[in-house]
C-alpha cells in the first residue's frame, strides 16, 4: 500500500512538469519519502506558473474555437459527463445524452437528455451552448451526426474512444483546458499515470510464466446472439490487464471484438470477468452455459462480475477498475489495498489546488 500512496503523492510533480520547473527532482524526492505536507508545500509555490492553454483542436485533430467563457455546456458521453461532474461543473451542464442519466442528481433539475446516435440537434442549439463535447461513439462510419451543429457555428469538440491509458490522461487535459479547469485536470491525469504505473510494479512481481489468462465479456451469448463481445490489443483495456501482470485471452487480436463461443473456449481463461452491469447474473449465467465445463475458469469458479461502469467510462476512473480487477485476478497481490485512486487524488485536490 505504502508503494501505491507513494506514487499518487507524486502527482503533485504535474505542478512543476508543466513549467519544466528545476525543483521537479527535489519534488520527486519527496513524493517517494511520502512527506505529505513538504510535498503539498513545495507543489504550492508553482501553481501561478503553470499556463494551461486552450486547445485549437479537438482530439480527433478538428479545428475548434473554444469562447472564452464556457457558461452552458452539453455533454455527450458519460465518461465525459463524469469529468465535468467531478471537475465541479455540473450546474453549467445543460445537456447530456441518455447514457448520462445517472448523472442526474448532480445535474440541474430537468437537464435535457438527447440520443448519442441520433442527437436532435435543433433542440440542443436552441440550449445555447458554448460548447459541445462529442465522443467517437456517436459517429457511426466515420459521418458524425453533429455535423449541422459545427455548420451553425456552435463549438463542438470530438472525442474519440481512446485505445490507451495515455490517452485517457490527454482527453482528461483536453476538457478541463477547454473549460477553464485545467489545474484540476492536470492532477486527474498525473494522478492516473503514477497510479497506474504503481499497479504496473506491483503486476511485474507475478513470475515469468506464471501470469493468468483472462477474458473479459460485455455479454452471455445465447441461441440468437452466440457472438461474444470483447477486446484485444490497442484498447486502455487491453493494457489493464497487462499493467496487472496477466495476459488478455484475445491480446493477439487488435482492438474492440466480435469472437465466437468456440474461439472463446478454446482461449481457456484461468479467470473470466464479466463486464455487463445491464445483465444481473451474468456470472452465473455464464457457469452453467453447456459446453463450457471444461475452461479453467469455470472449473475454478473463477468467473465475476465487474463495475461496468468503472472500466466503461475512459477517465481517471480506470484506475479504480484496474484495481477492482486485480483483486478478482490476484488477489494475493492486489486483495490488501482497501484505499482508490480517486480518495487519494480527492485529497491531493483539495490540498494544492483547493
Amino acid at each position: 500500500m505504502k508503494k501505491i500512496i507513494s506514487v499518487v503523492l507524486a502527482a503533485v510533480t504535474a505542478l512543476s512538469i508543466a513549467t519544466g520547473c528545476s525543483k521537479i527532482m527535489e519534488i520527486k524526492e519527496v513524493a517517494e519519502n511520502s512527506e505529505v505536507e513538504s510535498l503539498v508545500s513545495a507543489g504550492s509555490e508553482f501553481i501561478d506558473e503553470i499556463t494551461v492553454a486552450v486547445p485549437t483542436k479537438d482530439r480527433a485533430g478538428n479545428d475548434i474555437k473554444v469562447p472564452e467563457n464556457v457558461e452552458k455546456i452539453v455533454s455527450m458521453a458519460p465518461s465525459t459527463t463524469q469529468v465535468l461532474v467531478e471537475l465541479g461543473l455540473g450546474d453549467k451542464i445543460v445537456g447530456i445524452d441518455t447514457n448520462s442519466a445517472s448523472f442526474a442528481d448532480k445535474l440541474p433539475s430537468g437537464v435535457a437528455q438527447f440520443d448519442m446516435m441520433a442527437p436532435d440537434n435543433e433542440a440542443i442549439a436552441a440550449l445555447s451552448p458554448d460548447l459541445v463535447f462529442t465522443s467517437g461513439m456517436s459517429s457511426v462510419g466515420g459521418t458524425s451526426p453533429f455535423q449541422s451543429l459545427v455548420d451553425s457555428g456552435v463549438c463542438v469538440a470530438d472525442i474519440p474512444t481512446p485505445s490507451s491509458i495515455e490517452g485517457i490522461c490527454d482527453d482528461i487535459e483536453f476538457i478541463g483546458a477547454c473549460v477553464g479547469k485545467g489545474y484540476e485536470a492536470l492532477a486527474y491525469s498525473k494522478g492516473l499515470t503514477v497510479f497506474m504505473q504503481g499497479i504496473e510494479e506491483q503486476g511485474k512481481t507475478v513470475p515469468e510464466g506464471e501470469q493468468k489468462t483472462v477474458l473479459v465479456m460485455m455479454n452471455v451469448p445465447d441461441a440468437e446472439y452466440p457472438t461474444i463481445y470483447t477486446f484485444g490489443k490497442d484498447t486502455y483495456m487491453n493494457e489493464m490487464i497487462e499493467m496487472l501482470g496477466a495476459k488478455n485471452a484475445f491480446g493477439e487480436k487488435s482492438g474492440w471484438l466480435a469472437v465466437s463461443v468456440e474461439e472463446a473456449i478454446a482461449a481457456n481463461p484461468d479467470v473470466i470477468l464479466m463486464d455487463c452491469n445491464w445483465l444481473p447474473g451474468a456470472a452465473d449465467q455464464v457457469k452453467a452455459l453447456e459446453g463450457w465445463e471444461e475452461v479453467k475458469a469455470i472449473k475454478d469458479g473463477a468467473v465475476y462480475q465487474i463495475d461496468e461502469d468503472l472500466c466503461s467510462r475512459p477517465n481517471h476512473h480506470v484506475g479504480e477498475a484496474t484495481l477492482e480487477w486485480g483483486k478478482y485476478i490476484y488477489a494475493d497481490k492486489f486483495g490488501n489495498y482497501t484505499q482508490s485512486f480517486d480518495e487519494l487524488k480527492d485529497e491531493f485536490i483539495e490540498k494544492v489546488v483547493g
